[in-house]
């Protein structure tokens, strides 16, 4: 009986490139857990930058881009999702225990709406920027801030007023829409504490957080 004898295989080259999107669905999956995570201690801003370098560095960032300090902008982002990367407004209820529609699509850290969103992405020339994304929300604070002070005379430092703002439009806090709102008024208040007594903790801490030698502000 004839014999064959077998040809080795030769082994194919490792391609690399195969594994490219599994290790983009593994990196995606693992920056949506670190946000997630957030900072342990949301009421103290020392915490939260020393729990969160690359939010410190963020902040920073976007002051010296857009003259927002630093503790104004996170007073608005914790006002507004507690610096929860999903928030959403509550879902409206239908006969009182149903879910219903959200009143708003506001989303991310900032509860930026859709159009003001796109606004801030055709702006700054950031089309892939992301509510969700902490860097990018805190941009988006701080332009929307530079541009209620430009076109609505708010000072940047000016935490109240700035905050209304934000929530009323720029052309709403012009024509005083806020007024008759008490609800929001205090909300403002609330902001405008929460930033000054942020402004007095940065004092005691921001020369440390500063220090590190790994800190880009770009």
């Amino acid at each position: 009986m004839q014999r064959f004898s077998r040809k080795s295989r030769k082994s194919r080259p490792l391609r690399p490139w195969l594994a490219y999107p599994l290790l983009a669905v593994m990196w995606f999956a693992m920056m949506r857990t670190y946000q997630a995570s957030g900072p342990g201690d949301i009421d103290d801003i020392c915490t939260i930058f020393d729990e969160r370098r690359d939010w410190y560095a963020a902040a920073q960032r976007s002051e010296k881009r857009w003259g927002t300090p630093a503790h104004v902008q996170m007073a608005i982002l914790h006002q507004e999702s507690s610096f929860r990367f999903d928030a959403r407004p509550p879902r409206r209820q239908l006969l009182g225990f149903i879910p219903w529609t959200r009143p708003s699509n506001a989303y991310g850290f900032a509860q930026a709406l859709d159009g003001t969103w796109e606004r801030y992405q055709k702006s700054t020339g950031k089309p892939f920027a992301d509510r969700d994304d902490f860097d990018d929300a805190v941009d988006f604070v701080g332009w929307y801030t530079n541009l209620s002070s430009r076109s609505a005379g708010i000072s940047k430092w000016d935490p109240y007023n700035q905050y209304l703002a934000y929530h009323e439009g720029q052309a709403g806090w012009q024509r005083g829409s806020y007024n008759g709102k008490r609800w929001l008024t205090s909300t403002a208040k609330k902001v405008d504490r929460r930033a000054r007594d942020w402004w007095a903790q940065l004092q005691s801490c921001e020369d440390n957080l500063s220090s590190r030698w790994w800190r880009v502000i770009g």
